[in-house]
């Protein structure tokens, strides 16, 4: 069985500037699969290339085992999509949408009818069918948009962004009716997010920076290849901080917006021993496990998300 989605050396420039730096994935059929990076990383544009709206230049993908530079009209017949941005016609009634994708794939009247009735009582929306999707709340028009993408039997679901609008109720109710098609129907559901949350969910993640992949493996593996816990002090004085740290485990910690952070061995002994002794230059201190936003910060040397000044036109001086 061909991959679901195989991405090989894809590079990507605009007029002024690169935007992707050969990257390479292989995603398997069945998988939950993130690509995570904040804004500018180049998930969008991977994501565009994947699904045929922007021309592939440089390197390969293949979709189910189909070139999309080759045949990206067979390559869309395995693929349902659905944009970040809202993608149904306001002005139409949810049957009418629904309706209109079915004919953009050939299907017949009647399959597309069939196909609807039964998308609706999955999804749980065969009251709304005569609403307008204006009168939709966003959770119910992301499960009709969804539900849309698989009239024709997709083997691969793209999500670009998809719970970003959402609440957080609403984005769990999304996340299990997409669990339960992935379950149910065997389809790859593959998705670009920017809310950690949401990637450790996933199967797998490639996380993105600037354009170039910067690691893929599983959210517990990732999270395992930093070692043991990360202790974080918040200091009094920086400079009597970093050196108590640096004594205590023989490596200068990281400073990151205002907190020096130290990755811990399994030997707790370091631990112990620094723990007793009183540290009148350090606020506070804290020893949690490992996240993917510190995976992020391990491979780039800053955060995920950028921490905003408390003053107006303050500046945190150390990064």
């Amino acid at each position: 069985m061909p991959s679901a989605i195989d991405i090989r050396d894809v590079s990507h420039s605009f007029a002024s500037r690169r935007a992707l730096y050969n990257v390479s994935v292989e995603i398997q059929p069945g998988e939950r699969f993130a690509f995570v990076g904040p804004n500018g990383s180049g998930k969008t544009t991977l994501f565009r290339l994947i699904s045929t709206l922007f021309p592939l230049s440089a390197g390969e993908i293949d979709i189910c085992g189909d070139s999309v530079a080759a045949t990206p009209s067979l390559v869309r017949q395995h693929l349902g999509v659905v944009f970040q941005s809202p993608c149904l016609d306001r002005f139409l009634t949810v049957r009418e949408n629904i309706e209109l994708e079915g004919s953009l794939f050939g299907l017949s009247g009647a399959t597309c009818r069939s196909q609807t009735a039964l998308l609706a009582d999955r999804f749980g929306f065969t009251d709304r069918l005569s609403d307008l999707a204006a009168k939709l709340s966003g959770g119910m028009r992301r499960r009709v948009e969804i539900a849309k993408t698989l009239l024709h039997s997709p083997e691969v679901i793209l999500l670009d962004e998809p719970t970003g609008p959402l609440d957080p109720s609403a984005r769990r109710a999304l996340w299990e009716l997409l669990d339960c098609v992935r379950r149910q129907d065997g389809v790859t559901v593959v998705f670009t997010t920017h809310l950690l949350e949401e990637a450790e969910q996933a199967d797998r993640v490639a996380i993105l920076d600037e354009g170039r992949l910067i690691a893929c493996d599983s959210p517990a593996a990732l999270r395992s290849s930093l070692g043991s816990d990360i202790l974080s002090v918040r200091p009094l004085d920086v400079a009597a901080a970093t050196q108590s740290l640096h004594e205590a485990f023989g490596i200068l910690p990281q400073s990151v917006d205002g907190s020096l952070r130290v990755t811990l061995s399994a030997d707790r002994n370091a631990l112990a021993r620094y723990m007793q002794k009183p540290h009148p230059e350090v606020a506070s201190l804290s020893v949690a496990s490992p996240t993917l936003e510190d995976v992020f910060l391990d491979r780039t040397g800053r955060c995920f998300t950028p921490v905003e000044p408390l003053v107006k036109g303050a500046s945190h001086g150390h990064r």
